[in-house]
């Protein structure tokens, strides 16, 4: 049996559960999703709060012996469990992904369920001054999807989101962190993480943001360093809304080329 529908029940089942007991939110405190860049944010939602955070993702990745395009369904769901911690549920929902050998022409798709992981985020500091606010967040993703999408075992991650929120509208975010994989032979390894993102208020409602980030630092035995430039544009439609648009360019072979994504934001 898939694992992915039933998630998906359990996900349901919570989200309505804890948003009968939400807790009213201060009106001037606004949505603050951990998407569309790479970099986390380092706020939580808050106690009793549930937020979803999903979109509609195209990359294209093209190499001499193959070229690739996948659409995917990125998803996460943030759980409050007080003013400081957050449970996180996330996936990469459902795949499509279509590989053209470009020597023969020859066509192959693939569609099914990414793999989820279970993570907690906790809100360490607050800013002060030149001190950034900071938070902790660890997650171990898991072999639950689709057998032709699912990784090998459990991969644990951790990460360290700050962020400065500057004078004028600007807001700068850093998030370095490690996490563990393990290659075709069973083998584990470990690999870095990166990501710096400048973002502006446009106005009220809009906000654009640029992001230079590196996916995975990694040796070339276990598929090498990956880096990326994107940017794109949020637009808060009300303060427990938000849309989001996002282009990602790759810099290097190890990277999809090119993905684009629509991401819409809502909690409660």
């Amino acid at each position: 049996m898939n694992a992915h529908p039933i998630l998906r029940r359990a996900c349901m089942g919570a989200a309505l559960l804890l948003a009968a007991h939400a807790a009213q939110a201060d009106p001037d405190d606004a949505i603050s999703p951990d998407r569309p860049g790479f970099a986390n944010a380092p706020d939580v939602v808050g106690k009793g709060r549930v937020q979803l955070e999903t979109s509609v993702q195209w990359d294209r990745e093209r190499h001499d012996d193959e070229h690739e395009r996948t659409v995917s369904t990125p998803t996460l769901l943030r759980f409050g469990v007080s003013d400081k911690v957050e449970l996180r549920l996330e996936t990469d929902g459902r795949d499509i992904v279509h590989d053209v050998d470009p020597a023969t022409g020859e066509r192959t798709t693939t569609v099914g369920y990414a793999d989820t992981s279970l993570g907690v985020k906790w809100r360490l500091a607050e800013q002060q001054g030149a001190r950034p606010s900071l938070a902790l967040l660890g997650e171990v993703e898991l072999p639950s999807g689709s057998r032709d999408l699912r990784g090998r075992g459990a991969r644990p991650a951790v990460y360290l989101p700050a962020g400065w929120d500057l004078d004028r509208g600007w807001s700068v975010q850093f998030e370095p962190g490690v996490a563990m994989e393990n290659d075709e032979r069973g083998a584990r390894y470990r690999y870095g993480f990166m990501a710096l993102t400048l973002a502006k208020e446009l106005t009220e409602r809009w906000q654009g943001f640029a992001e230079v980030a590196a996916p995975q630092i990694a040796s070339r035995g276990h598929g090498g360093t990956q880096a990326a430039v994107d940017g794109g544009f949020t637009y808060r439609v009300s303060k427990d809304c938000q849309l989001d648009l996002s282009v990602v360019h790759g810099l290097d072979h190890q990277t999809p080329d090119l993905s684009v994504a629509f991401g819409l934001s809502m909690r409660r």
